[in-house]
């Protein structure tokens, strides 16, 4: 039971994520510029970040999809660390504890 709910929950959390991202807030659009990103890439990390949410809701794809959300979430903290933006860290944080808990379940 831990296994399906942890897999929803990442799927669920990625997908959301990079929908907020490719759809782009003015905040959001703010941040990705401020980070040193440029415009485009918010596009890219959206597309990443769904791309991960298929990959973990697929069977045969979810180590993978696992590795790919690790990555992202990796170069998520290196930039929110880089910038200073502590604030960030919480969410990061989450998507972390998910990954974990969606990996030892399966």
């Amino acid at each position: 039971m831990l296994h399906i709910i942890s897999t929803c929950l990442v799927v669920a959390a990625f997908f959301g994520a990079g929908l907020f991202n490719v759809i782009g807030t003015p905040a959001t659009r703010d941040n990705f510029v401020r980070w040193g990103y440029p415009p485009w890439w918010r596009h890219l990390t959206g597309g990443l970040e769904m791309a991960t949410a298929i990959l973990v809701a697929l069977p045969t794809t979810r180590g993978a999809g696992l590795i790919l959300g690790a990555v992202i979430i990796a170069a998520a903290a290196v930039t929110v660390l880089r910038g200073r933006e502590f604030s960030h860290l919480a969410p990061i944080g989450l998507f972390i504890a998910l990954l974990a808990v969606a990996q030892i379940a399966s």
